[in-house]
């Protein structure tokens, strides 16, 4: 049998629920051990949403269900959360450039260089904040990180090796690799710079067109450095 509900002492008005609106949003739930990996995904929608500097850990946290203090046993710092962003940024980074080699044809050094620099500019365009982070040292500084350093540098002696292999096999025409390396860096890197800074509009290519103009430029630039095929040989020619 219910018993019915006490009436508020004399004086005082019953409590009002609290609007929807304005109740506190539920924690997210995450196991434990996975806050760290949970503030990490926050941050990076943060910065997927509002750039670098819309990310901070109160924010993170928010995001994540948990009080403003939790994420400090993990990130002591804003510039130690962004540090976790620009790892994972470069972790994700590197699988786009493995997917792609993967696909590669084999026994082709050069088809292998073209994919590189395909999924280079594929990834940076579309994750434009992602790469903004791990280029530019306005957000990050790549010697505060050994993991972020080793996986470039790594990243950077595979193109090198890659070229080596295409020099050797006899598909490039031209001798002096460091400079090819550099110059193909500077092309994807170029490029995509001008997608993240809003340029490629002005010189007529839309948004739907800059991925087939990506691979376009990188096919030219190979074509620059291929070793020219021999013309075949006209049937009954002297």
């Amino acid at each position: 049998m219910r018993r019915p509900a006490k009436s508020p002492p004399p004086g005082r008005r019953p409590a009002k629920p609290r609007p929807a609106a304005e109740r506190a949003p539920a924690a997210r739930p995450y196991h434990h051990g996975d806050l760290r990996r949970v503030l990490i995904e926050a941050a990076m929608q943060l910065v997927g949403e509002g750039g670098p500097e819309a990310v901070s850990v109160r924010e993170a946290a928010r995001r994540a269900g948990v009080s403003p203090g939790a994420p400090f046993r993990h990130f002591p710092s804003r510039d130690a959360l962004i540090n976790a962003v620009a790892e994972e940024a470069q972790r994700r980074f590197r699988a786009e450039i493995e997917a792609a080699l993967a696909g590669a044809p084999a026994g082709d050094p050069l088809g292998c260089f073209r994919s590189l620099g395909i999924a280079y500019l594929r990834w940076a365009m579309q994750n434009p904040t992602h790469f903004e982070i791990i280029s530019s040292r306005r957000f990050f500084d790549h010697d505060r990180s050994g993991e972020v350093s080793s996986d470039n540098a790594e990243l950077i002696d595979l193109t090198a090796r890659t070229l080596a292999d295409a020099f050797a096999a006899g598909q490039l025409g031209a001798v002096d690799l460091k400079q090819v390396q550099i110059a193909g860096r500077a092309l994807v890197y170029g490029f995509a710079r001008m997608h993240i800074d809003g340029h490629l509009p002005r010189w007529g290519i839309t948004e739907a067109d800059a991925e087939a103009m990506a691979a376009g430029i990188v096919d030219l630039f190979i074509a620059g450095i291929a070793r020219p095929r021999p013309a075949a040989k006209v049937e009954g020619a002297q």
